[in-house]
């Protein structure tokens, strides 16, 4: 019944997470943002590209250190709508952990508020579809962060590159594909890798070449990515 313990364990630890009235107020205004259009055109939403930093790349003991975003507009990058933030660490992470994303222990030590920088990724981000390659880990980090610090459940929308680039393109056909195999194929650049906001920007750049790929092929619309992911999750799994 370990995970029973575990399952408490969380639920009682966001019970006991205590907010100012005003962030309680922020918190309910995003909750009372409109839906994203998921039937919109690519060329008429906001995507927002997500990359972060972790202390490991355990779910369960790991913690969110840094938060990266850059939106995609209308199909085209917005530098000047982008996102970064470092979370205040109580305890810094290893050295070996340091050495990758290089957010070192002093940064970490005098980051944001995490409670204030996970309100300010909600405000940049509102309810716009969030993009990232293997969504998963991206998704619950944030997840485990927003329960910790704002005792919320987050529940938004992703669209995970990783399983929606094989819909659209034959490569490596039964081998796991990185990000940096995309990236090299379609000659994108990272320049500094393990970076939040630039990971970010590089995978923002995949996905134009996604969107230019999925309206050639009739899929127009951020609902029509989450039904390609659905039909080829489906399908590894009947494998």
């Amino acid at each position: 019944m370990a995970w029973f313990s575990r399952l408490f364990a969380k639920n009682k630890a966001r019970q006991e997470v205590v907010l100012s009235s005003e962030q309680r107020q922020l918190i309910k205004a995003w909750h009372d943002l409109p839906a994203a259009d998921l039937d919109c055109s690519h060329r008429r939403t906001r995507y927002v590209v997500v990359d972060i930093e972790a202390s490991g790349l355990d779910t369960n003991k790991d913690h969110l250190i840094s938060i990266g975003a850059l939106a995609l507009v209308d199909g085209m990058i917005d530098f000047k709508d982008a996102f970064q933030v470092v979370l205040r660490q109580d305890q810094v992470s290893s050295n070996e952990n340091i050495l990758i994303h290089g957010i070192g222990g002093l940064t970490q030590s005098a980051g944001m508020d995490p409670v204030e920088a996970l309100l300010a990724f909600l405000r940049y981000i509102g309810k716009s579809p969030l993009v990232a390659y293997h969504a998963f880990f991206d998704q619950s980090m944030i997840e485990q962060a927003m329960g910790d610090y704002l005792g919320m459940e987050f529940g938004r929308t992703w669209i995970d590159l990783a399983w929606v680039l094989p819909g659209l393109f034959d490569f490596q056909t039964g081998a796991r594909v990185e990000l940096d195999d995309w990236l090299e194929l379609f000659g994108i650049d990272n320049f500094l890798r393990h970076n939040a906001v630039s990971d970010a920007y590089a995978t923002a750049r995949l996905l134009q070449v996604v969107i230019a790929a999925a309206i050639h092929q009739g899929a127009d619309s951020p609902g029509s990515f989450l039904k390609m992911e659905k039909a080829r999750r489906r399908l590894y799994d009947s494998l």
